[in-house]
């Protein structure tokens, strides 16, 4: 459902512009669900967003480079509400209940400055932790011998 704002919403502008015409504002699901993405990844500890397939799918996507700002989040926009559920991978380390405190908030913050609706609920799912792989020492060269001749 897209949130269809019959009411034109200005925000606040010079006295010296003109007042707005009549219209209507169509906030979609994708809109929203990128907005609630963006911020979701600005929070320390989100490895990434999404289950495995939409993060291999994502991984595809950066290799040829583009992006999907929405993997792992879907909204549901209400005439003047929004719900919004996010799937997402922690890095190994990070306190898990308080990461889902920190992205919930990031989000609630997010939705409602930038696309002007008020946020209900923001379900957090911790999908999986990222363990980053075991960092490899090289050992130092041995001095190369000279041959005898």
């Amino acid at each position: 459902m897209e949130y269809q704002n019959p009411q034109p919403v200005v925000p606040n502008r010079p006295a010296a512009s003109p007042a707005p015409g009549p219209g209507r504002t169509v906030i979609s699901e994708t809109a929203v669900a990128k907005v609630a993405g963006i911020a979701a990844r600005s929070v320390p500890g989100v490895y990434s967003l999404g289950s495995g397939p939409s993060r291999a799918l994502g991984a595809i996507r950066d290799a040829v480079g583009s992006s999907d700002h929405a993997a792992g989040v879907h909204a549901e926009v209400g005439e003047t509400q929004v719900a919004v559920d996010i799937t997402l991978v922690a890095s190994y380390g990070t306190p898990l209940h308080a990461l889902a405190n920190d992205v919930r908030a990031a989000v609630y913050r997010a939705v409602e400055e930038l696309v002007g609706l008020q946020v209900i609920e923001v379900n957090v799912e911790i999908t999986d932790v990222y363990v980053p792989p075991p960092v490899k020492t090289t050992a130092p060269a041995a001095p190369e011998r000279e041959a005898l001749l």
